[in-house]
């Protein structure tokens, strides 16, 4: 289950910047996973050439280091199960790769502003509260009544 800290957060396993951190921790099997791949072609509109070389369309060829924070940061959700990633560094473009990870497995982030979650259902526990809640509306609602950005 997904599950999401709002407002400022202090635990020895948070990462404020998960951009610099993943640039530190990164490994090359993370890049040539499927799923790394299909992110970074979703977020960055870019293609895996190898574990240490991305076309871009923008850029051209880049080395890993330079692509986005936001598809760095959902990469690190998917291998690095050790940290509490602050997914602010994210769009609303990486909400579905978000939820769909933590429909899989158990995953905390914690997030500074309302993500755009979109119109379907889910389940994501608001850690501040431990509520849990099932749509975008019930999601605002609870993190305004609460305070909790």
């Amino acid at each position: 289950m997904l599950k999401i800290f709002y407002g400022d957060m202090e635990s020895e396993k948070y990462i404020f910047n998960p951009d610099v951190f993943f640039n530190n921790v990164y490994e090359d099997e993370w890049i040539t996973d499927p799923i790394s791949q299909q992110m970074i072609k979703d977020i960055d509109g870019s293609e895996v050439v190898g574990p240490r070389l991305i076309e871009s369309p923008f850029l051209g060829t880049i080395p890993v280091e330079q692509l986005s924070g936001s598809v760095k940061t959902l990469i690190l959700m998917k291998h690095d199960t050790d940290h509490i990633l602050n997914a602010s560094a994210c769009g609303d473009d990486c909400a579905p790769w978000i939820l769909k990870m933590g429909r899989e497995t158990d995953m905390t982030i914690r997030l500074g502003y309302l993500m755009d979650f979109g119109k379907e259902q889910f389940e994501i526990e608001i850690l501040n509260i431990h509520q849990i809640v099932h749509t975008m509306k019930e999601l605002i609602e609870v993190v305004l009544d609460h305070h909790l950005l």
